[in-house]
């Protein structure tokens, strides 16, 4: 146990935040489609999209910035595409949403391949560096571990409380609620289904754009094939472990983040000559049990894969 306990020192804190901050802004994009009555299963497709185009920007331009705002686009119009299936045209969500994985997946590795070719030594770029707030960032413990953070992990980190305010304190929030919970009674109030659910596709997935960027231009600083990893399936994992609340899905993306750096930290110091698969296992089987632990009495949005026909009632 105390070597255990040496390995959680400040430094393994400050990466457990780097590691969640993908994990976070996905979660939240997937927060947002599932609150509106629509499981965005693209969400693996659309963040190694937006790690492509991301990257591709920033390469040919040097502006990161750009390759935020690439990223984001990238994501919102993929949610758009994911509008027209599953909120106009009514397709089966699981379908569709599987058919948006494969269709950005190949998208983006075609794309790279005309683009880079297959050079000898993969392309990279010059990757965000942390930026210290001043003041903040010198308080022992929490200054390096939330203060001395890329930008990119501040707008995460913000997205939290955004979202829950935005929820839960806006009528634009209880709108998409109602939507999602019985979108016949939205639409006798005046309210438009396909709208709020249009731009919670396109709000959510342009999230999951930009924490594929993230993983390209922050965290690495190139493009990889394996670089989404599962992430997508794992933050569609922590919604449901979250119960649908930004603030438990948060809880649960800082979970997966701590076993992932756990894991690493293990392999480094792997004194038992464990086989490395098993620490590489260890994140996502803990996240398997401890979702079915306490997810068991999770309730979905009523109207979850549910399309809503207008002309039907």
């Amino acid at each position: 146990m105390p070597d255990l306990l040496s390995l959680l020192d400040v430094g393994f804190f400050a990466a457990l935040i780097r590691i969640a901050t993908p994990l976070l802004l996905a979660t939240l994009g997937e927060l947002y489609c599932e609150r509106s009555g629509v499981l965005n299963l693209g969400i693996e497709g659309i963040m190694l999209l937006g790690a492509m185009v991301g990257f591709t920007v920033t390469y040919f331009t040097g502006e990161l910035w750009l390759g935020v705002a690439a990223a984001l686009a990238t994501g919102a119009l993929c949610g758009l595409v994911m509008a027209l299936l599953t909120v106009i045209l009514g397709v089966s969500q699981h379908v569709s949403g599987i058919g948006m994985t494969l269709l950005a997946t190949g998208l983006a590795f075609f794309l790279y391949r005309l683009v880079f070719g297959q050079p000898p030594v993969p392309p990279n770029v010059e990757a965000f560096q942390p930026v210290p707030i001043p003041g903040l960032a010198d308080i022992p413990f929490l200054g390096p571990v939330l203060f001395n953070q890329v930008p990119l992990t501040y707008i995460a980190l913000l997205a939290v409380p955004v979202t829950a305010w935005l929820l839960y304190r806006t009528s634009w929030g209880l709108s998409l609620r109602t939507v999602g919970e019985n979108p016949r009674a939205a639409d006798a109030a005046g309210v438009s289904v396909w709208s709020i659910r249009t731009g919670a596709l396109v709000l959510g997935s342009a999230l999951m754009g930009l924490a594929g960027a993230y993983l390209t231009i922050a965290q690495f600083n190139a493009f990889t094939f394996g670089v989404v990893s599962g992430r997508g399936w794992v933050c569609i994992a922590l919604v449901v472990f979250g119960q649908w609340y930004p603030w438990r899905c948060a809880a649960g993306a800082l979970l997966f983040a701590f076993l992932e750096a756990l894991q690493l930290r293990l392999q480094a110091t792997n004194t038992l000559h464990i086989p490395y698969e098993i620490f590489l296992m260890l994140p996502f089987v803990l996240t398997i049990v401890a979702m079915a632990l306490v997810s068991r009495n999770a309730r979905a949005p009523a109207a979850l894969l549910i399309p809503f026909r207008k002309e039907e009632r």
